[in-house]
């Protein structure tokens, strides 16, 4: 099988499993990544078909959604080997997807750099306009208001804005990600500021 048409095939069978998946880790954010992926893979390089295969499979089986448990590394290995991929790619594209997310932190292992590409296009669909968008569905579908007055222990939305958000700039890997990272951030601060100025109008 030629590499497009395994990465057809992927697609097709993720499109499949994804169907219906909200919270915005759907198929359209897995789109996003491998089109930002593809932009950033022309500048820096790298193979393509790691890199992907990577972006199409990195959320396949992701924790959130299989109670607590990342499982994305697994469900990758079973597509691309039921689809007859070279046992060297499918754990190449196996190791990027259980050492990409943000979650994993100091455990996860460096990244090949078919690895870093996909990370960073990853991140990026966690800023700017798609960001916000995305962290205000993920709190309705799992109960966490997007801001409180006294949000004490809550989680809202605007502190994962500074827990997370806001640190993915410097985390990441290629100048085109940071490139890209600073303008998608300078919204996300500008549209915070707004929201802010605006809700201190009506907060007891």
């Amino acid at each position: 099988m030629s590499n497009v048409a395994l990465v057809v095939k992927t697609e097709s069978i993720v499109r499949g499993r994804l169907a219906g998946q909200v919270a915005g880790h759907g198929m359209d954010h897995v789109l996003r990544v491998l089109r930002t992926s593809r932009e950033i893979h022309a500048e820096v390089g790298g193979e393509l078909v790691v890199v992907e295969l990577a972006a199409i499979l990195h959320d396949v089986g992701d924790a959130k959604f299989h109670d607590g448990k990342e499982r994305s590394a697994e469900f990758s290995r079973e597509i691309l080997g039921g689809l007859g991929a070279n046992p060297e790619l499918i754990e190449h594209v196996a190791y990027i997807v259980d050492n990409l997310s943000f979650r994993k932190g100091a455990a996860a292992k460096p990244l090949s750099l078919e690895g870093m590409v996909v990370q960073d296009a990853d991140r990026l669909d966690a800023l700017g306009a798609i960001g916000i968008v995305r962290t205000i569905e993920f709190g309705a579908v799992f109960g966490q208001p997007f801001y409180l007055a006294n949000a004490s222990d809550s989680k809202t939305g605007v502190e994962h804005f500074h827990d997370k958000l806001f640190k993915l700039k410097s985390l990441m890997n290629t100048d085109a990600g940071r490139r890209m990272a600073e303008g998608r951030e300078a919204f996300m601060r500008t549209f915070l500021d707004q929201f802010m100025c605006e809700i201190a109008d009506v907060s007891p």
